[in-house]
This record gives structure tokens, sequence and C-alpha cells, in this order.
């Protein structure tokens, strides 16, 4: 026990000190050593020719430490500890200017961190259009805003390739400008998320030579991280997103008014049909209980229609059946689009809305979801026969100050779709008085992962049965 004491005391003891800073290194000292050799070498040429030894003894100590500084600072290991130690420092002050995306003043702040650490002239950065910052060679020329001027610029968004370019033809300045102009060489990094094409990352040399694997290395090496934190970033909005989703249909979901109608309906149908009573209320549990848990990111398009379709029985058993009728058909186009993973509360705001708003005076609401495939892209499309609305009311609920009502959940689904599946993702309301509302969606590179999806979806059913 003792033995065992006095170790951890000793190993304590080493942690402490290697907590201290090291303020004094090897070089310095080294360094010290130096000095002092060559102040003693000038007083001895100043001095009398009887000091001849002891200039001979300084110049070989200066000599000497000379050959030491220069081995320990071109030393591989010191040398790659010291660029190391640079990159990280140059990362960490980069994440830390991300904090809220890449807008044009922090593009520009990026610009001025990265460029004295390349060999570059100019070190840019643009989105798919115009340039978000810009810093040295030209720098006046090419400010904020002002659009893309360079062909491997544009070649660069369209493929999503990186691009190294040893002519100034190749970088496809105007003509006027190649004489004149001293860029003569760039590496263009494409910045994505996921699988779209955010903007570029550039830097500008003076020549070709300049172009060296550390330079390669640099320039691919943040763009990925740019790339990286804008993913980052956008990830952590959706979740926020689809956080504050999940509350505002929790909120919607159980209030007085639908909680207190549904419970009213059930307890009219004890007295007047008790089997369908047992059957809505064994739902109106599921129901909540589907609620609670979909917490996820993403669920199966089958679950998500499922807890819909739930919904939907409620008002159906509220109103009665001869004013309410859902059809869904998703499946009908050839594939499995069931399957799909999408992000939860996706159709049930839309059908919520259609029984709320859509609703005639007299008659039935049919409320339809189909699905289509286009190329690539997966189309669900929810339609309604109802009361319809007139232009201003359509444009109205996709404004980004609706902050109630029908405003707000469609622009919800709004905003998630783009969230989740990029630009390529759209959401489209057609509406007229009279006529009913169409709302289509559009899930963009989607045909192809559904089958994909299904095994995922597969595997999480097998994993669940397992755990029962």
């Amino acid at each position: 026990m003792g033995y065992l004491a006095g170790m951890e005391i000793l190993d304590s003891e080493k942690r402490h000190i290697r907590r201290i800073p090291r303020i004094v290194s090897v070089e310095m000292v080294v360094g010290v050593f130096a000095l002092v050799a060559a102040a003693v070498m000038v007083w001895a040429i100043v001095a009398v020719s009887d000091k001849v030894p002891v200039l001979i003894v300084a110049g070989i100590v200066f000599t000497v430490c000379v050959v030491v500084v220069f081995f320990l600072l071109l030393n591989p290991d010191s040398v790659r500890a010291r660029q190391t130690d640079s990159v990280l420092r140059l990362s960490s002050q980069i994440l830390g200017l991300m904090t809220q995306g890449l807008p044009p003043s922090v593009a520009q702040a990026v610009c001025n961190l990265l460029l004295p650490n390349t060999a570059a002239i100019a070190v840019a950065i643009t989105d798919t259009e115009t340039i978000l910052g810009y810093v040295g060679y030209l720098e006046a020329e090419s400010p904020q805003g002002a659009a893309i001027r360079t062909q491997a610029t544009h070649d660069a968004l369209a493929d999503g390739q990186t691009r190294v370019i040893y002519t100034a033809e190749e970088i496809g300045l105007p003509k006027s400008e190649r004489k004149t102009n001293m860029i003569k060489a760039a590496i263009i990094v494409p910045l994505r998320v996921g699988r779209e094409i955010r903007g570029t990352l550039k830097f500008y040399y003076r020549s070709s030579r300049k172009i060296t694997e550390t330079q390669k290395s640099i320039a691919q090496g943040f763009g990925e991280l740019l790339s990286t934190q804008m993913a980052a970033l956008e990830m952590e909005n959706q979740r926020d997103l689809a956080t504050s989703m999940e509350l505002k249909m929790l909120q919607n979901q159980i209030n007085p008014h639908f909680l207190f109608n549904t419970i009213n309906t059930i307890a009219s149908l004890i007295r007047t049909d008790p089997a369908k009573a047992r059957v809505l209320l064994r739902d109106f549990a599921v129901f909540y209980r589907s609620t609670l848990e979909n917490s996820q990111d993403r669920i199966p398009l089958a679950r998500e229609l499922e807890q819909t379709q739930r919904y939907f029985s409620f008002e159906v058993a509220r109103f009665g059946e001869d004013r309410l009728e859902m059809v869904v058909d998703v499946d009908s186009a050839g594939a499995k689009v069931s399957s799909m993973l999408v992000p939860p509360f996706l159709l049930q705001p839309l059908v919520e809305n259609a029984v709320k708003h859509a609703m005639p005076v007299e008659g039935k609401l049919l409320v339809d979801i189909r699905s289509r495939v286009e190329g690539s892209d997966v189309l669900i499309v929810v339609s309604d026969d109802g009361v319809g609305m007139d232009e201003e009311a359509r444009q109205g609920i996709m404004n980004p100050q609706s902050s109630t009502g029908l405003g707000i959940a469609v622009k919800n689904v709004h905003d998630r779709m783009h969230g989740y599946y990029g630009e390529g993702a759209e959401m489209v309301v057609e509406s007229a008085l009279g006529e009913g509302t169409v709302v289509t969606l559009r899930f963009p590179e989607m045909a192809s992962k559904i089958s994909s999806d299904a095994l995922e979806v597969g595997e999480q059913l097998s994993i669940q049965r397992e755990r029962r």
C-alpha cells in the first residue's frame, strides 16, 4: 500500500510538472549561447592580438550553436510540429468566425486569415453567383457582391471538381486583362453542403511554380473545413427547426379545443356505437403516443401517413363520413414511395389545414394524397376540393411574417423541405376560390434512394423486434 501511495504521489508530481508551461525552449538556450559567443568574438576582434585563442574558441562555440539551431529548426519533426500548430490555430480562428455561417462579413474575415498563411497573392470566397470575400491583389476591383468573372469558377460550381490551374487562359479572366494581370495560376475548391455546391474557395498565384503540394493541401483542407462547418451549422439549424416544429405541432394538437372535441365525440359514441368508441379511443392513445415519440430526424413516409390518417379519423368521427373523406395512394407510381424517409409532421399539417380552412359549408370535403416519380425526383401531392383561396391568401401563407394558423404551418413545412433536401426541394401551393387547393412537395434525387431507405427501415424494424 505504501509503495502504491508513493507511486500515486510521484505520478501526480509528474502530471503537475507536465502542466507547467514551457517558457524556455532548447532553441532559445542555444540561441543565447550563440549571441554570447558572437559578442565575445566582436570583443576579441577589437581587442589586442593576444586574444586570438579566445577568438578561436568563441568562433567554434558560435559555429556549433548555429549548426544546432539550424538542425533543430529544420528537423522534420520540429517543422511538422510548427506547421501543425499553425494550421490548428488558423482552423480554430476560422471556426470561431463561422458561428453564424458564411455571410459576406465572415467570408472577408476568413480570406484575411488565409492569405498570410499561403503563397497566394489573393484569396477569394464566392457563393454560386457573387463574391463574398476577396483579399489581396486587385482587391479594389473585386468588391463583395460583384458577379463571378472567371470561367474556371463557373466550371467548378457546375461540376463540383477541384481545379488546379497553371495558366491565365485556363482561369478564364477577361481577355483584356490577361496580359496586365499578375494572376497566372489558381486553385479553386468547391464548397459543398451534402450534394449541393454552395460556393468556392479560391487561391490566386503569381506563378504556377508557387503551386506546390503544400499549397494544394492547404487549399483542399480549408475548403473541406469550410464545407464541413457550413454543413454542421445547417444540420444544427434543421434540428432546431425540427424541434420547434414538433413543439408547435404538439401545442396545436394537445390544445383544449381539439382535445375536448375528440373526447366529446368518443363519449357520445360510447352510447350510440360502443365498438366504434373503443376503436377511436385506442387510436387516440396511439396517436398521442406516436406524437410524443416522433423525435427522430426522419421517419418512413408510411409512418407519417398512418399518423395523418389517425388524425383524420378523429375529424371524420366528429363531422361524419358524409362531410369528410381521405384517399391515400402513394405506391401506385411503381416505386415503394411509402418507404422513403421523411421528417415527421410533414403531411399532417397540410391535411389539418385542409380540414380547418377548406371544408365547405355543405357537402363533403375530399382530401387526396398521392405520389408520382418525375425523373430522379419524387413528388407527393396533397389536394382537396374545398373552398380554395384567392391569390392574396395564397401568397400570404408563404410570407415569412406569417406566425399563426395556416401561415406558420405551411411555412414550417416549406422551410424543413429546404433544410432536409436542399435548394432543389420545392413546395408549390396552387389554389382557386371554389375549386380547392393543391400542395405539391418535390423531393429531389430521392427516386434512386427509395430502395436504400426501404432497407434502412427494414433494419430499424428488425432492431425494434429484437428489443421486444
